[in-house]
């Protein structure tokens, strides 16, 4: 199932952006013009949807994939009815940049993920 469907303009042309939830491999996976970029790898705890890593192919670095296979994934959670568990950096960091998700970590678990609220700078990865 499709979650998340971009076009993304460049020079001579445009790429097409899947983000598909594949829940028989436990992930995410984003294709870029049909051809696998990247996935975001996830265990089901309890309620929980618990992120454990994020990787984009080298070929495909560069172009802010991550952040829309992330954005992605976490669409599909909130559409769910779900809530996040960010073990992954990378999931952990677009959360800490991007606040409207925050609200899908459970508040008694943010501070553990050093998610209270105050933004990261673009680019950080947390600790």
């Amino acid at each position: 199932m499709t979650v998340r469907r971009a076009v993304a303009a460049r020079a001579g042309g445009a790429d097409v952006i899947n983000v598909v939830n594949r829940p028989e491999l436990g992930r995410y996976q984003l294709c870029l013009d049909g051809e696998l970029a990247g996935y975001s790898a996830y265990e089901i705890h309890g309620a929980h949807v618990a992120f454990m890593h994020t990787q984009i192919e080298d070929r495909f670095a560069g172009r802010g994939l991550g952040d829309e296979l992330v954005a992605g994934a976490l669409d599909e959670v909130r559409a769910q009815g779900g809530s996040v568990l960010p073990y992954c950096p990378f999931v952990r960091s677009f959360i800490a940049r991007h606040p409207e998700y925050q609200d899908l970590v459970p508040p008694s678990r943010r501070a553990a993920f050093n998610l209270l609220g105050e933004p990261m700078p673009e680019g950080g990865v947390g600790t």
